[in-house]
């Protein structure tokens, strides 16, 4: 199976597609066949799937609770077609998801661990900023002894 997908990298989008990075197109599982699923992700992102990943996050969701089964609706619905990844390994997006992120012509893409997400590059900054001054706050060296 794909994954793990972890890190950030910053990249530009030409003509509607953006290019997954080589570290990344390395963990997509033969079972994935260079294809992928394009949706809406959280925090205004857009979520790329790994075929494998997609069809088993759609069944975990699928014999989860009723939040659970509404965000599979969700994901099915601001769904893109199935595509394979083009050339060295572009992917197309659609230009209301593009929109919807706030993303324009330069985009953060990082590593969800069994999916990747697009961020426009500012609003990752904001997401990362918070969550580092939640990290100085709660966390000492003393925890990263364990």
């Amino acid at each position: 199976m794909s994954g793990e997908f972890l890190g950030y990298f910053e990249n530009s989008v030409n003509k509607q597609r953006v290019i997954v990075p080589a570290s990344f197109k390395k963990k997509f599982g033969p079972e994935a066949n260079r294809s992928v699923i394009v949706t809406l992700g959280p925090n205004d992102t857009i979520a790329i799937y790994p075929l494998d990943c997609w069809q088993e996050t759609l069944e975990r969701l699928k014999a989860g609770d009723d939040k659970a089964k509404l965000l599979r609706t969700q994901l099915i619905d601001f769904a893109m077609t199935e595509q394979e990844l083009e050339g060295p390994g572009r992917v197309r997006i659609h230009e209301q998801l593009l929109s919807d992120a706030g993303i324009t012509d330069s985009v953060i893409i990082k590593g969800e661990g069994h999916y990747i997400s697009l961020w426009n590059p500012s609003t990752f900054n904001a997401v990362r900023k918070s969550k580092l001054e939640m990290h100085r706050q709660r966390f000492s060296s003393e925890d990263y002894q364990q």
